[in-house]
């Protein structure tokens, strides 16, 4: 199933770096199936406090994702940016195809107390 790496960017000023990660990053994700999916593109925060960017980047399942975040290509140029961005970064699983959000609500409904 798919995974993704996402990122909540704050605080990025610009640097030279910078520039030079966004140019070096695609190399290092594509060899695991890699791509971007969010990137520099405007959001609309609905509910809450969203300041800063969000990047996406999917591969085809975590394993391919771990991979690239561990591999030296990336740790190479991970301080490129995380110098001169604060941020948060997850990697994730997707749900699987054919998902049913039913079988979860029944779940937490199970370990609610009887009424």
């Amino acid at each position: 199933m798919p995974a993704y790496a996402i990122a909540h960017l704050r605080d990025a000023a610009p640097h030279p770096e910078i520039a030079e990660y966004i140019e070096r990053i695609p190399g290092t994700f594509e060899p695991y199936g890699g791509r971007f999916l969010v990137h520099a593109t405007p959001h609309e925060t609905k509910e809450g406090s969203w300041p800063g960017h969000v990047v996406v980047i999917g591969f085809p399942g975590i394993a391919e994702a771990r991979a690239w975040w561990e591999s030296p290509a990336y740790q190479e140029i991970a301080p490129l940016r995380s110098r001169h961005i604060e941020g948060d970064i997850i990697l994730v699983e997707g749900v699987p195809t054919g998902y049913d959000p039913a079988v979860t609500a029944k779940a937490l409904r199970d370990m609610l107390p009887a009424e």
